[in-house]
């Protein structure tokens, strides 16, 4: 695949795509920038997706949280958990560490995943997730790009601030305050509705829920809608 845009190019043109809101836009060129075929961020440990550039992106993102299991949920890998996964072949090993995630992911017709820390210091917020449909590394510069393009996000994404999401308030629930998008929304407020039903901390009544969308076979986000739908009106 091509570079259709300069990664120098693309993070010029970062702040400009923030302010106008075009943010999938912008995650298409930086997919393509990448000779990826499509890309995801998500910030704290996966619970928040906040761009995706593709329905499947967004998909694989939604997999990983709901199974908790994924390269992006991985804690150990790099120094101090701060180093890119990259899964060039999922039909490799990956299918012995994360069983059930690349059953997912390969249904969905995605051979290799890439993974870069977005990253202050030495704490990691978030991860920049990218896929191909066919097995196959990244080169050198690729590699070096994503970490580029992971680094520029991280200032982007530190200057959000979640008061100033709520009080921008949104559409179906995904509140847009320029930086973010807020794509899982219904599922934190869920999650605290089924934890004062239940009597359970958070922690538990999100893993519930995950356990509920796995048996299912529904995303999260449905399994979420269902529980606020039936909160009394």
């Amino acid at each position: 695949m091509e570079y259709r845009v300069s990664v120098r190019e693309l993070l010029v043109g970062l702040e400009r795509a923030v302010e106008a809101g075009e943010h999938r836009l912008w995650a298409v060129r930086c997919a393509h920038a990448l000779g990826l075929e499509g890309i995801a961020v998500s910030l704290r440990w996966g619970s928040e997706l906040v761009w995706f550039s593709d329905e499947i992106s967004a998909r694989l993102e939604d997999a990983q949280f709901t199974l908790g299991q994924g390269p992006g949920m991985e804690k150990e890998f790099g120094k101090f958990g701060q180093g890119p996964c990259h899964v060039p072949d999922l039909g490799s090993y990956a299918g012995e560490r994360w069983p059930q995630f690349v059953a997912a992911a390969r249904a969905l017709g995605v051979g290799a995943l890439f993974v870069w820390p977005i990253r202050s210091g030495t704490v990691r917020c978030g991860t920049l997730t990218g896929y191909r449909g066919s097995p196959g590394p990244l080169t050198a510069r690729q590699e070096a790009d994503g970490l580029r393009v992971a680094d520029a996000l991280t200032g982007r994404l530190l200057a959000w601030r979640p008061g100033e999401e709520a009080a921008a308030g949104g559409v179906d629930g995904a509140g847009e305050a320029g930086v973010v998008e807020l794509h899982r929304a219904e599922v934190h407020q869920a999650t605290g509705v089924l934890s004062y039903q239940l009597g359970v901390p958070m922690e538990e009544a999100l893993v519930r829920m995950r356990a509920r969308a796995f048996a299912s076979g529904l995303p999260l986000t449905e399994v979420a809608r269902e529980i606020l739908r039936a909160l009394p009106s």
